[in-house]
């Protein structure tokens, strides 16, 4: 028989194990429990969990392997938005609402474009900021799409009130920039940056046809309900203050007999009497400012001439839904139909 002392040990031997040991297995059951068994995972949550397990989020994990686009200005950006959807990063350079012609680029507009895949421009010499910006980025790898390229222009209207007096210094000999307000060339504004996105982008092809196709179907639209309505108005006149609308003049056989540009603080007898003659000369219906600018000083010169101002935009101010160029191209059909009365 043994020792009482000698049975109560070996008790203890045969029900406990060592303190060593036991922590060693309790910490091996715990990290067991948290590894998830990777067989059991579907493919979506394996790649989240190896994004995560690599320190970074998985949204950051899938943004990293998008194109990323800048893009001059709005319209530019509409277009370029409507194309790629959700499958690339698009940045606008120019904030909406500031005048492109006269934009100066900032540090973030370079760092921008230096670590951009693709940079959208509409060309014709508008975005005069852009050449000297490029070359401070230094971005070797950067593809530039052109978006006026291909595309028929008109020379810059006079500003003397006559029809036409050659192009103007504002802008590249090319011509008129303002392309975007013509759903016409607006479609092949649509397929030259398509184009471009596939190229750079070649994997997304058919994502980027297919969105380019809807948004051209639009503009299709559009430029038939421009035509249906404008038709009974044919040579139509107004004047602007702004030399913008010669493309959707000619295409819908109205015109833009003249533009008078005016100081921003007030408006000098010359300034008025290029009007009047204007008016006169081609018995204008219509003054069209632009909306979102205090058009104070046009309000009394269109009472003095009993004419209605009106507002025809264009389109370099609105939200960055691509959707907007629809509704403010409505906008400037009414007022035209609206106008030519």
């Amino acid at each position: 028989m043994l020792h009482p002392h000698l049975q109560s040990r070996m008790r203890r031997q045969e029900g406990f194990l060592p303190l060593p040991l036991l922590l060693l297995l309790i910490l091996t059951a715990a990290t067991g429990c948290n590894q998830p068994n990777s067989s059991s995972l579907s493919p979506s949550q394996d790649a989240s969990l190896q994004s995560q397990q690599n320190g970074q989020p998985e949204e950051a994990s899938k943004s990293a392997t998008k194109l990323k686009v800048v893009v001059t200005f709005l319209p530019m950006y509409w277009f370029t938005k409507a194309v790629v959807g959700d499958l690339a990063q698009v940045e606008v350079l120019v904030p909406p609402g500031t005048e492109v012609h006269e934009y100066q680029a900032t540090p973030g507009n370079v760092q921008a474009i230096a670590t951009a895949d693709v940079l959208v421009k509409n060309g014709l010499g508008l975005e005069e900021f852009l050449e000297t910006t490029v070359k401070n980025a230094e971005n070797p790898q950067l593809r530039e799409i052109d978006s006026s390229k291909g595309i028929e222009t008109i020379e810059e209207s006079p500003t003397d009130g006559t029809e036409k007096a050659g192009a103007s210094d504002d802008h590249d000999e090319a011509g008129n920039p303002h392309i975007w307000l013509d759903p016409v060339r607006a479609k092949q504004q649509v397929v030259n940056i398509r184009d471009g996105l596939i190229t750079a982008d070649p994997k997304n092809k058919v994502a980027y046809q297919a969105n380019a196709a809807a948004y051209i179907q639009q503009l299709d639209t559009l430029d038939r309900e421009f035509k249906q309505r404008l038709q009974q108005y044919s040579n139509c006149t107004f004047v602007t203050f702004h030399d913008a609308y010669p493309y959707l003049a000619n295409r819908y056989q109205i015109q833009q007999v003249a533009v008078v540009e005016i100081p921003e603080d007030q408006l000098s007898p010359t300034d008025i009497q290029k009007t009047i003659a204007a008016v006169k000369q081609y018995k204008v219906k219509a003054l069209f400012g632009e909306p979102g600018v205090d058009n104070k000083l046009l309000q009394g010169l269109s009472q003095d001439l009993n004419l209605t101002l009106r507002p025809l935009d264009a389109l370099e101010f609105g939200p960055l839904d691509p959707q907007h160029y629809f509704t403010a191209m409505k906008a400037n059909l009414q007022n035209l139909e609206s106008a030519c009365r």
